[in-house]
């Protein structure tokens, strides 16, 4: 055979060959992808059935859920584990500890390295009781065995604080994250403040309580107002009234220009002043009160003090 027609054979067959495939082609690819979405929603099953069995404090199952040879780093303590009965002992030791805690997990993407390893991106946030925890970022690596998904390990990492004009701004009064209490004979004032995700609000729970019962409670939020170019706040009481407050530096004091609706409708306004004095003490008092369109006395500057450590 002349060199021509081996030429000519081996491109009909390769033409041949290259036409097979690609009338192939899409139908391989239909399946592959239907192969990878049934594998991300196991992964996304997982994920579930992980959060389920945690809310319950199931730790053989969490554990479970692991790969045999999978490495856990506990979040608070840094120590790590290796091998599933490691981690059950582990999440054992956290579920004795932090009776009734919930986690609520958040996949935002899932990535295939392989066919048989997979990178889940998302957040969680572990609640306990009435605390709002931040979230945090994490990566977890699933590995595949025996047709089941397992995490193998996984990273967490906390957001860094927001670069937002209003965290930013609310720098001035991270001051006051922490626990206070005021307290005389007849009440006992306890203020809880901490950040929400990323320090753009801040997040001030407060009880008023007489020997030993609450009798009134509430929630302020404060943060940036773009709009006005200034911090304000809003406020919830158990009692079903609400309010807004302008607030406005002046030194180490912050005038707080309130003004607020009760659940009988009637309106209210006055200026309170926090003073900062040290990172565990500062001041509170009310001025310009108004109630009902009647005026008030001041209400006398009160020692407000941190009971936790300074944050």
């Amino acid at each position: 055979m002349r060199i021509e027609q081996v030429k000519s054979v081996t491109m009909t067959c390769l033409t041949a060959a290259w036409g097979m495939l690609l009338c192939l082609t899409p139908a391989v690819a239909d399946q592959a992808a239907d192969k990878q979405a049934a594998d991300e929603q196991a992964i996304r099953e997982a994920v579930a059935a992980y959060v389920a069995a945690y809310n319950r404090g199931d730790a053989a199952a969490v554990a479970a859920m692991w790969s045999p040879d999978a490495v856990y780093t506990n979040p608070l303590s840094g120590e790590q584990v290796v091998g599933r009965e490691a981690v059950e002992k582990q999440f054992a030791t956290i579920f004795s500890e932090s009776k009734g805690a919930k986690l609520i997990a958040e996949t935002n993407s899932v990535q295939f390295v392989s066919p048989n390893v997979a990178i889940e991106k998302g957040t969680a946030t572990v609640q306990q009781g009435d605390d709002l925890a931040d979230a945090t970022e994490y990566s977890a690596v699933y590995i595949k065995r025996d047709g089941k998904w397992l995490l193998d390990r996984v990273t967490e990492t906390d957001p860094p604080p927001g670069d937002s004009p209003g965290a930013e701004q609310l720098k001035q009064l991270d001051w006051m994250i922490g626990l206070w209490v005021d307290a005389d004979q007849q009440a006992t004032v306890t203020t809880k403040c901490q950040w929400t995700k990323n320090h753009n609000f801040m997040l001030r729970m407060f009880s008023v309580a007489a020997e030993d019962q609450v009798d009134f409670a509430g929630l302020q939020i404060i943060g940036w107002d773009p709009a006005k170019q200034q911090i304000r706040s809003w406020v919830f009481d158990s009692d079903g009234g609400f309010g807004t407050g302008e607030w406005t530096q002046k030194g180490d004091a912050w005038h707080i220009k309130a003004t607020g609706t009760a659940a009988d409708g009637s309106k209210s306004s006055a200026v309170n002043i926090l003073s900062y004095l040290d990172p565990n003490t500062f001041t509170w008092q009310s001025v310009n009160r108004v109630v009902a369109g009647e005026l008030l006395p001041n209400v006398d500057e009160v020692v407000v003090r941190r009971q936790d450590s300074q944050p």
